[in-house]
């Protein structure tokens, strides 16, 4: 490919404080410097990148941008001895999508040190229904782990269970052998959740705050993706020396809570930040999600688009209204 040949790929930028969205046709020279030139096979969509897409939410630090936190594809140059043409390649995070040109093109020029290897038993698709929702519910799994958490115990409980994050926990943590509840507000997700493992279905209107400091202990683990007055009820029922693994917010950034759950039954929260990993435990986690996460069940868990229908799948997304994965298929008109 030389430089003056054109690619597609999908910009945000703001007009009079409007975000505006457009798929324009770009050359190699339009592209930001980084050590390794990818043609992206496929991206998805977060909610991130919904808000992002949609101007929702301040995700964007700069315009012109290419949305998108997440890609899979192939090298085609490198300037780095780490990478050479050919090699199939995923990226999560580092910021791309926000501060750098991120997933939403059809070739995309990064830094060596965000990239990782397609993890054995993955084809890029995979990669991508994965993403950053699943990297992150798996990030979320080894810290409950790195805590003692091991199969055998109470009822562990995931929320916003119908997402991204929270459908991949729930299929890895009921294929680790655990027992699931899922939390979700959909009447209509019920046998969605039960296929991808739940033993139990709780109404998120049931996980609102009491009031009171502490409730009967009921829980052994979490994962959270919803944060605010859910998490804030969560944390009171988690039974002692249980930990949250917390990764979202959609339901809102602020907690009232009191410290009794961490000083009298040694509850821990733990933050997941699945933007900035070490090298290590990212590919730590993609190889356990490359064995770990029954494929069968992310293929019926995912939909996949094309980069045209972005815009309207993320207004989807922000309105509560995407169940699963939705993978961004970058060759597909």
């Amino acid at each position: 490919m030389t430089e003056s040949d054109t690619f597609k790929a999908l910009l945000v930028d703001q007009r009079d404080g409007a975000t505006e969205t457009s798929i324009r046709d770009l050359r190699l020279d339009e592209l930001p410097e980084g050590d390794v030139l990818v043609r992206v096979a496929y991206s998805d969509l977060n909610y991130k990148d919904g808000l992002a897409v949609t101007g929702r939410g301040k995700i964007l630090r700069r315009f012109p941008m290419v949305p998108g936190i997440d890609l899979a594809g192939t090298v085609v140059e490198s300037r780095d001895p780490a990478y050479r043409p050919g090699d199939e390649v995923v990226l999560t995070g580092w910021g791309i999508g926000e501060r750098y040109w991120g997933g939403y093109t059809q070739m995309a020029r990064v830094q060596a040190g965000w990239l990782v290897p397609l993890p054995a038993g993955l084809t890029l698709q995979q990669a991508m229904a994965i993403g950053t929702a699943g990297f992150t519910a798996m990030l979320g799994v080894i810290a409950l782990e790195d805590r003692g958490l091991a199969p055998g115990g109470r009822e562990l409980i995931v929320t916003g269970a119908t997402g991204g994050v929270g459908s991949i926990a729930l299929a890895v943590l009921a294929r680790l052998g655990y027992d699931v509840a899922a939390s979700t507000g959909k009447a209509d997700a019920h046998d969605y959740l039960r296929e991808l493992g739940a033993r139990t279905i709780v109404d998120r209107a049931t996980l609102a705050p009491m009031g009171r400091p502490l409730e009967s202990e009921r829980w052994g683990g979490a994962i959270d993706a919803v944060g605010g007055a859910t998490l804030a009820a969560l944390l009171p029922a988690m039974a002692t020396g249980a930990s949250v693994a917390v990764c979202g917010n959609a339901g809102g950034a602020e907690l009232h809570i009191t410290v009794f759950p961490f000083i009298l039954r040694g509850v821990s929260l733990i933050g997941i930040d699945s933007v900035i990993c070490p090298y290590d435990r990212r590919r730590a986690a993609w190889d356990r999600l490359a064995r770990d996460l029954p494929l069968d069940l992310l293929e019926r868990m995912t939909q996949v688009a094309p980069l045209a229908q972005v815009p309207e799948l993320s207004r989807q997304i922000v309105e509560g209204r995407v169940r699963g994965r939705i993978v961004i298929d970058l060759g597909q008109e």
